[in-house]
């Protein structure tokens, strides 16, 4: 296309009109933390707050000090850690990040100025050159739109992905909140079993003395309270390892770390809800796989973009004056067009690399649902496993282990068994109870699971057991 010095002019006043309308381009009210806000109301039932002024932050640390007034339970926790969590915080900064760059590509370029100054001496007379031009981009003006759309896409992609942050936190804080209750019943229970070994050692070592009892079997004794002590040493570590990630979760320090929890977990429900729906619900929920779909549609936008931008990447017009001559004289006036020329990349090699990575995007978002169907029927299946073993443990083992030691008791009351027989049911009956505590706990962290499946990838991890394997080898003798 011919450019000619009239229709260079012509644009020239349409791309001082576009650099006015797109200097209109400003910030939102909220910074898209509205929708966020939004998603923790709806699915969580808490309150955000985006500390960015020292009022926000003084009402954070109110809120977190009326929450510490008391033991924290589970939805408490889940509450001040939203509020007080130092790295959502930071993850709320990504909205700001993210607008900025949504507000910066509905604006043109500002226009640059450049300048060229030279001078010669001859016969005692000096001239000059001196060249100056003001050019603007107008080829961001045609395709500002398309880039608009794009960063509205991933404005709202960011907005998804802070409420995912949001969420994943709160399962988090669930988790943990339930693996430091169940770390300290494990402790307590595993303080009973070190003090019935301590017990059943002293009588053995007495009793040894006196000549009433063997060296082997003193042994027996010496060694399950060795046991009982090494347990109650792992014990005291998973406790205190559970409530520091619990702690950390929290954004808590100082004084704040001595919060009270509740002494036991929630009681089992009295029933596991069927959810016959369950992928269906979950395909509709799932951020993750949403932001998957924006990636996709995004990444379309800017293969379009692409094709645009193909063969003219850079296209600028202005005003430009010359100076030929001695210092007096008048300038010359014209206009200065400058632009890429496509002689040896004609852009394919970026439609190519759009169309690929368009591609890509789109077979993620296809193995982002495939994993999603397969985590939320895998996190159902580990919930309702977890449910039916914490329940025979509660209606069928520990109830079974109780009516031996009442047996026990009566026996050893009626001088029919000796004190050790009664030491070893005690400690069989801490094992069935710790065993139970750990079916609660792997049932509460399940369901903890499978709301984070409706939503996200959930960490279907498995806790580590090293408390009931600790209180199991202890009840072996």
């Amino acid at each position: 296309m011919r450019i000619t010095e009239s229709s260079c002019l012509r644009m020239l006043p349409l791309a001082l009109a576009a650099s006015l309308l797109a200097g209109c381009a400003s910030f939102s009210a909220d910074g898209g933390f509205g929708e966020v806000e939004q998603t923790a109301q709806q699915r969580l039932g808490k309150e955000l707050k985006w500390v960015r002024s020292d009022e926000d932050r003084r009402f954070v640390e109110q809120r977190v000090d009326e929450l510490l007034m008391a033991p924290l339970g589970v939805e408490e926790a889940v509450q001040l850690a939203l509020l007080n969590n130092r790295g959502l915080q930071a993850g709320f900064f990504q909205l700001g990040i993210s607008e900025a760059a949504l507000v910066r590509a509905g604006r043109l370029p500002n226009p640059q100025f450049s300048m060229f100054h030279a001078s010669r001496s001859e016969g005692g007379v000096r001239e000059y050159k001196i060249e100056q031009a003001l050019t603007f981009n107008i080829f961001s003006l045609l395709t500002m739109p398309q880039a608009v759309e794009v960063n509205e896409r991933q404005f709202a992609q960011t907005r998804r992905a802070v409420s995912l942050q949001v969420l994943r936190l709160a399962a988090d804080v669930r988790k943990a909140w339930v693996l430091a209750i169940a770390a300290g019943q494990t402790l307590h229970y595993m303080e009973q079993v070190m003090d019935a070994a301590e017990a059943g050692a002293e009588l053995a070592r007495r009793m040894e003395a006196a000549g009433n009892f063997s060296a082997l079997a003193r042994a027996r004794e010496q060694s399950f309270y060795a046991d009982a002590a090494l347990g109650l040493a792992r014990a005291r570590q998973a406790q205190a390892q559970a409530r520091e990630r619990l702690t950390r979760l929290l954004g808590l320090w100082g004084e704040q770390t001595a919060f009270k929890l509740p002494p036991r977990l929630p009681d089992l429900p009295d029933a596991a809800p069927d959810a016959p729906d369950i992928e269906r619900e979950a395909m509709a929920s799932r951020l993750d796989l949403q932001m998957a779909k924006l990636d996709a549609e995004a990444t379309a936008r800017n293969l379009g973009l692409s094709r645009t931008t193909r063969f003219i990447n850079v296209l600028e017009v202005g005003p430009a004056r010359v100076l030929e001559g001695r210092r007096g004289e008048a300038y010359k006036k014209g206009y200065e067009i400058s632009f890429e020329l496509p002689l040896f990349d004609w852009g394919g090699s970026r439609v190519a690399q759009a169309e690929a990575i368009y591609m890509q995007a789109v077979e993620r978002a296809a193995d982002v649902a495939i994993n999603a169907r397969s985590e939320v029927r895998e996190a159902y299946g580990g919930y309702r496993t977890a449910f039916d073993i914490a329940r025979h443990y509660r209606d069928e083992v520990v109830p079974v282990r109780k009516r031996i030691s009442d047996e026990n008791l009566l026996r050893y009351n009626g001088m029919l068994i000796g004190v050790f027989e009664l030491l070893a049911d005690a400690r069989a009956q801490v094992v069935s109870v710790n065993g139970y505590i750990d079916a609660l706990r792997d049932f509460w962290l399940a369901s903890a699971d499978l709301d984070m499946a409706m939503t996200g990838r959930p960490d279907t991890a498995a806790p580590m057991p090293a408390a009931m394997t600790a209180a199991g080898a202890a009840g072996e003798h």
